[in-house]
């Protein structure tokens, strides 16, 4: 950091943070410990740069003092400096939700079941540091030796894939299998009941295009209006104009099935740890160490008309997502179902965002600005 940028953080004292003794720690610190273990066990986020994530050392020493925790808010006030995000590009914070969708499908194709959900492909594959450099993408295919770019959303829904046993399940609605790409995960309940689970396996890293954004240029919805349960609603009344429009967003999801856990807990997020419903935080992993705690003071929508109601709580950081960017940016999984769709459609909300550091990172950091 230059002597002349603007620090991005500032400390403050948890008694200042307003809110701070009223929220449930002890759910918090579970989520918490439930980052340790992998920390402790892999830790493998520490194998990239992540500019205020510290050592890996910094946080076992952190994680080691779970073993004899008897009070949780004293935990995080004597492990931990808060620190007051300031993010100089957008100085009000953004925090917006996502969630796990519910859809229906079946594990053979047929009848109203025309809509797959792909496993990860073999011929898709990482490229080294100097080709990824080169073509500007991280991953793709090769094709007569030579590396490329993986199919195009509109490829692989053409029939680019067809034939390799990838199928994992068939949806109803292409717009289903969309927005469980967009969130990462989802859940798909079977003509008989039963439900699987889809997790996150990889993305073609082609752009990611929000096509909430493009029927914002297009002036078919208003700032104001617009949410994901407003573009559902237009793409079902528009379904031949839904599917060019989807297809604008030539990145790919493809998943696995998760079996077993626990079902009041989400898929795993980026940390390879299971979610928790108001409590699981996706930041920006560049910035944001996975396992940081986080403190948020914004606003939630509830409800079908969106009213806004206010969120303090604290968090855990263990996802991220392609339009989590910033320091103070975030977004809140909120669990499963029509209530957490509800809210995590509706949610584009401004507020504070404070950074639980461990101290001893944290007296480095500051001793730097």
């Amino acid at each position: 950091m230059s002597a002349a940028a603007k620090p991005p953080f500032e400390e403050t004292d948890f008694r200042a943070i307003a809110g701070w003794a009223d929220v449930d720690h002890e759910a918090a610190l579970a989520t918490f410990k439930r980052s340790c273990a992998e920390i402790e066990a892999t830790g493998h986020a520490f194998q990239r740069k992540v500019a205020y994530g510290g050592t890996r050392r910094d946080w076992l020493a952190v994680c080691q003092g779970l073993k004899t925790v008897a009070d949780a808010r004293r935990f995080f006030e004597q492990a931990f400096t808060p620190l007051i995000v300031r993010d100089a590009e957008r100085p009000q914070g953004l925090f917006t939700g996502y969630y796990e969708p519910e859809a229906e499908g079946s594990l053979k194709p047929g009848g109203a079941y025309k809509v797959p959900i792909y496993a990860r492909p073999a011929d898709f594959v990482g490229f080294d540091a100097k080709t990824a450099k080169r073509l500007g993408l991280a991953y793709g295919r090769t094709v007569d030796g030579k590396p490329q770019a993986y199919y195009t959303r509109r490829e692989i829904e053409n029939g680019a894939l067809e034939g390799r046993g990838l199928e994992l399940v068939w949806l109803k609605d292409w717009a289903d299998a969309f927005f469980i790409q967009v969130q990462g995960s989802g859940r798909v309940r079977l003509p008989d009941g039963q439900v699987i689970r889809l997790g996150f396996a990889a993305k073609t890293g082609l752009p990611y295009t929000a096509i909430g954004g493009l029927l914002l240029q297009r002036g078919i919805l208003t700032r104001e209006d617009v949410s994901m349960q407003a573009i559902r609603a237009w793409m079902r009344q528009n379904p031949k104009d839904a599917r060019e429009l989807m297809w604008e967003n030539k990145s790919f999801v493809f998943f696995r099935e998760i079996r077993g856990g626990d079902s009041d807990l989400g898929p795993p997020g980026a940390q390879k740890v299971p979610l928790t419903p108001f409590h699981s935080l996706a930041v920006d992993r560049s910035l944001w160490m996975f396992g940081t705690p986080v403190w948020l003071d914004t606003q939630a929508p509830k409800g079908e008309r969106g009213t806004l109601v206010p969120f303090r709580n604290l968090l855990v950081a263990q996802d991220t997502g392609t339009a989590i960017k910033g320091h103070a940016r975030g977004d809140v999984f909120w669990g499963a179902g029509e209530e957490a769709a509800l809210t995590a459609g509706h949610m584009k909300s401004p507020g504070l965002m404070i950074v639980l550091l461990p101290k001893a990172l944290a007296q480095r950091l500051l001793s730097r600005q």
